[in-house]
């Protein structure tokens, strides 16, 4: 199966999990998404009562420099850890 088969899959299965991730947990997968799909933040940062918005451009930005193919790897990675942690429906 090729890397994006891979991402593909891991990005269906997230949806499927048994129980919700802990926030750091979805930072972390919603950051190696957007760096794997987007590449390196390209937005403003939000406002500063824009908590949410705020963490989740913050995990993104974490994330630059990363390549595409690398994100992707790790993303794959990240959430086979949570199949194991969290189970799938």
């Amino acid at each position: 199966m090729s890397l994006d088969e891979q991402f593909n899959k891991a990005v269906e299965d997230v949806k499927n999990l048994v129980k919700t991730p802990a926030d750091d947990e979805l930072l972390e997968i919603y950051a190696l998404y957007k760096q794997g799909t987007v590449g390196d933040v390209n937005t403003d940062r939000p406002g500063m009562f824009d908590l949410k918005g705020k963490a989740k451009w913050d995990a993104w930005n974490g994330k630059k420099g990363t390549s595409s193919e690398a994100a992707k790897q790790s993303y794959v990675a990240t959430v086979q850890k949570l199949i194991e942690k969290y189970g799938l429906k």
